[in-house]
């Protein structure tokens, strides 16, 4: 599976491949995953809230696009969130996927916030079985189009996680679209029942 994810991001989403390191001005530094967490049975996303950056978001399901990369929203639906349907899903084991767009001609979009989210904010991820999945920022970090640390983004399945994914850096236009990724790391670390 980590193969397939090589190639994802399509250029017209402002997505790209990613890489590099990490830029602890983005998020306010890193905090450390912690060290007890639930884990949840399988259940898809439907809608989620980062109060920290004003996010209030439907999440919709999305798979591969054509050329390999992950599907995100339609530009129409810029305000919308697209899970990869073939990861994990929020609160099981591994790194659920939540890509977004950070802007659009139109103005700015689900994720455009997703650079200055705290180390230690919020996520909350309400589920199809009604149960709230909520993570804690660990980081956010920048990474050139030109290399991604796959392994650590995709395949890390010590413990439930989430990334939250867009594009940053300059907008360099035609088939590259923006520079850079710019991905929030998260960890669960609790659950509230309906």
């Amino acid at each position: 599976m980590i193969l397939l994810l090589l190639g994802i991001f399509a250029t017209g989403a402002g997505l790209g491949q990613a890489t590099g390191g990490p830029f602890s001005w983005l998020g306010g530094g890193s905090k450390e995953p912690p060290r007890e967490f639930p884990v949840l049975k399988p259940s898809k996303p439907v809608r989620m809230t980062i109060k920290s950056i004003k996010v209030a978001a439907p999440v919709m399901q999305v798979g591969l696009a054509d050329d390999g990369s992950i599907a995100v929203p339609d530009l129409d639906r810029h305000n919308q969130a697209g899970w990869y349907e073939d990861g994990p899903t929020p609160g099981q084991f591994g790194p659920a996927i939540i890509v977004g767009h950070a802007d659009t001609r139109t103005g700015p979009s689900v994720f455009h916030g997703l650079p200055k989210l705290p180390a230690g904010a919020k996520i909350e991820i309400v589920r199809e079985d009604r149960s709230t999945a909520i993570f804690e920022v660990n980081s956010v970090e920048r990474f050139d189009k030109g290399q991604l640390p796959a392994e650590r983004v995709y395949g890390d399945y010590r413990r439930p996680g989430l990334r939250l994914i867009t594009c940053g850096g300059e907008w360099r236009g035609g088939g590259i679209g923006y520079a850079d990724n710019i991905i929030a790391f998260a960890s669960l670390v609790s659950v509230r029942k309906p």
